[in-house]
């Protein structure tokens, strides 16, 4: 379907210009706002410190009020979509709650994966300890599930599709840490690897996870959408990076 799409958005002056310029639009329309969210920015106010930019504050100073029906987190780049109206929010708000909206993620892993693909199936249980992780708790979990599929193998790293069937906190990455393969760059989830693996700064300086697309019934007129956001600079070098070192890398037929 038509709407406006927006290469990016124009830069402005004051504290948050920085960020306001690294938000680029994929979609807009009267109904829907769709970005390319920038990895370290928060989705919604900090619980802490309020006064620490945002997205949907510095997305609703452009664009008026807007209703939330997913996030992404801090660090996590990639596609985030916005209703502009309150049927919008509602219409989007059953489409996720029924499961009918289609999410994929693109991620760099620590490890290679004996097997091409995998369904997670394992509960979740959110906010554990003092680093408040989420973690495969059979008894007292929340149901969720992963599809992950392995696109291209490297000598100690891999890069993989994700596919979450369920909205749990922190769900790519709890799911892949107990498969054994946490994100690169992940501090929270690569406590069980061995110091010297987990320096992966040169790579990439944040958890190795892209918002690749959303596909989803437009709230008006019905229609069957999908709207991916491009890799951000620094998860394109990671691929060069890990590309470059391993020749004997390989994909895998889609």
């Amino acid at each position: 379907m038509k709407g406006r799409r927006e290469e990016q958005m124009d830069k402005t002056t004051g504290g948050h210009a920085a960020w306001e310029a690294a938000i680029q639009v994929l979609w807009l329309d009267e109904e829907l706002l769709a970005v390319n969210k920038p990895a370290g920015l928060l989705t919604l106010p900090d619980g802490y410190d309020p006064t620490k930019p945002y997205l949907v504050g510095l997305l609703e100073e452009r664009f008026g009020r807007l209703w939330v029906v997913h996030r992404l987190d801090r660090h996590t780049s990639g596609v985030l979509v916005l209703a502009r109206t309150a049927e919008a929010h509602r219409c989007l708000n059953i489409q996720f709650e029924r499961r009918l909206i289609e999410k994929v993620y693109h991620a760099l892993v620590h490890g290679s994966p004996t097997w091409d693909r995998r369904v997670v199936d394992q509960p979740l249980r959110a906010n554990v300890g003092r680093r408040h992780r989420t973690i495969v708790d059979p008894e007292r979990g929340k149901p969720a599930r992963t599809d992950f599929r392995v696109l291209e193998r490297f000598d100690r790293y891999a890069f993989l599709e994700a596919r979450p069937h369920t909205g749990r906190p922190h769900q790519i990455r709890a799911h892949l840490t107990w498969l054994g393969h946490p994100l690169i760059s992940d501090p929270l989830y690569t406590y069980l690897l061995e110091p010297s693996e987990r320096h992966t700064e040169s790579i990439i300086a944040r958890p190795a996870l892209h918002a690749l697309s959303l596909t989803f019934q437009h709230p008006g007129s019905g229609e069957s959408m999908t709207i991916e956001a491009p890799y951000p600079e620094d998860f394109r070098n990671a691929l060069r990076i890990l590309r470059g070192r391993h020749g004997d890398h390989f994909t895998l037929t889609r």
